[in-house]
Formats: structure tokens, C-alpha cells, sequence
């Protein structure tokens, strides 16, 4: 069969079938999983190279996006749209907490205590305090693109070897 000049119909029963088996292989707690511990991760490592260089390198937040839209798609094995908001979310909470970790650090460096104690005396409202005054206009780009590449990196795609088999 031919769909259009050079290119062959896909046997429709095998296309469900692949279908079925697809969709019983998505797990979305997993990807929930993957995609929180790799913005964690991510925000980690954001926050050790920024403190390290003194620097806030707006790629780190590409970085963070990347790594959670592979972990979504590798862990979750998603198909339908919903992986792909969960690996957006993930990517912007990553970066969200990304810079709120840089800024923790820097604070715990500045005053030579323990990172982890001035994440524990920072009341809520303060944190979204220090969030607010170290926000740069240009962290707007960068949140876009990292929530666009845990938006599109999220969905397992098709291989070539997949798609042979439905013909």
C-alpha cells in the first residue's frame, strides 16, 4: 500500500497494537519521580557552579531543562501529553530552585556557616523575598527555553526500528 509517492502505508492493526503496549508501559508516578529528583539534581549543580564561578550562567537553566525532560521520558516511558507538562513543571521548578539555592549559598559562603542551615532559618516569606531581589530580566528567556526543552524532551518517541515494524 502507498500513502503518498514514496512512502508506505503503516499496517493499522499493528499501529494499535503498538499503541496498546505503549500506553501499558507509561508509568507516570515514575516520571513524576524522575522529573523531581533531576530538578533537584539540576537546581543542585546550578547552585554549586554559581557559587563556584560567582556567576549565574543563564545555560545552567537549558541544562536543568534537558535533564528533566530525559528523565521524564526515560523513566516514565510517556506517550500522551500529560508526561510533557510534567517535565515542563519540573524543568521551571528546577530552575526556580536553581537560583534560590545559588543565593543560599552564597549567603552560607558570605557568612561561613553550613548551606543547609541557612536554607533552615529562611522563613517562607523571606524566601520569596531573596527570590524577588535576585531576579534578573533575562532569567525570563532562559525559564522559557528550559521549560520548552522539559515540555519536549519528555514524550518517548518513536525509533526507526519501531516504525519499520508497522509497515
Amino acid at each position: 500500500m502507498q500513502d503518498a509517492p514514496g512512502q508506505v502505508a503503516l499496517d493499522q492493526t499493528k499501529v494499535k497494537s503498538f499503541m496498546q503496549r505503549r500506553k501499558a508501559e507509561q508509568s507516570m508516578p515514575l516520571a513524576l519521580a524522575g522529573g523531581v529528583v533531576s530538578a533537584l539534581l539540576g537546581a543542585a549543580i546550578w547552585a554549586i557552579v554559581t557559587d563556584a564561578t560567582g556567576y549565574q550562567i543563564g545555560w545552567m537553566a537549558v541544562a536543568v531543562g534537558f535533564l528533566v525532560g530525559f528523565a521524564v521520558r526515560y523513566l516514565g516511558k510517556g506517550i500522551e501529553r500529560p508526561f510533557q507538562y510534567v517535565g515542563a513543571v519540573c524543568a521551571l521548578l528546577g530552575c526556580v530552585l536553581g537560583n534560590y539555592f545559588a543565593v543560599a549559598g552564597s549567603v552560607a559562603q558570605d557568612m561561613h556557616i553550613d548551606f543547609f542551615t541557612v536554607l533552615s532559618r529562611i522563613p517562607i516569606d523571606k524566601a520569596f523575598d531573596v527570590m524577588r531581589t535576585s531576579f534578573q530580566p533575562m532569567d525570563v528567556l532562559f525559564y522559557a527555553i528550559a521549560v520548552y526543552e522539559g515540555y519536549r524532551f519528555s514524550l518517548k518517541r518513536l525509533t526507526p526500528a519501531e516504525l519499520a515494524e508497522l509497515h
